[in-house]
């Protein structure tokens, strides 16, 4: 059993450093600067991330590698992301991009806006961002901006707040989208990089060729099942 020391913004330094280990990631996003100053202190080696694209994960990866020793297998993983990214770049010239909104909270209602690792994930999948001209990176929305917006897909993540059907329901009538548009997504797959990013490009694919006459949309097709957690939520 994995012990727990904390979250991200309460890590339990003290119960961290008992414990020895030999690199600690943090993410800069998620992570409090002063918790990485007190790591220094302690003589506890951390390494920061804050990709906010695929490519950067990969550039990452390999970062991570040789701070592990292991950069022949950051390598592999990071070749895997780059040949995914190429491919959907090839695609993406090829074919229309589709407008989407991707939404994270409730009360208020949360958004996914520009330079964010999702945002530049779904965009690669094959979409453009309705709320991608928004300053804020997680810009607050209302359902009548939404529905102005009129994006052809709504995706609702299952993390950080596990959106549910009834949420697709409230928000649908709310702002008078039709409730096809609307789907429930593997938050994971879609903002959790590292291990996760190769398939996580792949099902952002998917997301955009799937469509109400599929069976599956909206919410009865079961997202791929996410690995292991491996990286940081963007």
């Amino acid at each position: 059993m994995i012990e727990k020391v904390g979250g991200t913004k309460n890590p339990r330094i003290g119960r961290i450093v008992e414990l020895e280990p030999d690199l600690v990631l943090m993410n800069a996003e998620e992570n409090r600067f002063e918790d990485a100053e007190a790591l220094t202190a302690a003589g506890v080696r951390w390494h920061s991330s804050l990709p906010r694209t695929p490519r950067e994960v990969g550039e990452q990866v390999l970062a991570l590698g040789g701070e592990l020793g292991r950069i022949e297998a950051a390598r592999v993983l990071a070749r895997a992301i780059e040949e995914r990214v190429e491919q959907l770049e090839r695609r993406r010239q090829a074919t229309a991009a589709q407008r989407f909104a991707y939404l994270i909270w409730r009360k208020p209602w949360m958004a996914v806006g520009r330079e964010t690792y999702i945002d530049a994930l779904l965009t690669l999948g094959g979409g453009v961002n309705v709320l991608g001209d928004r300053a804020e990176r997680y810009p607050v929305t209302t359902s009548a901006e939404l529905s102005a917006a009129d994006p052809e897909r709504v995706f609702l993540a299952t993390e950080p707040l596990a959106f549910t059907e009834g949420h697709a329901e409230e928000l649908a009538g709310e702002s008078g989208l039709p409730r096809e548009r609307f789907r429930i997504v593997d938050g994971e797959l879609l903002s959790w990089h590292g291990a996760r990013t190769p398939a996580g490009l792949d099902y952002a694919s998917e997301l955009f060729r799937e469509g109400p006459e599929d069976p599956g949309w909206p919410g009865a097709k079961t997202p791929p099942a996410s690995p292991s957690r491996s990286g940081s939520p963007q």
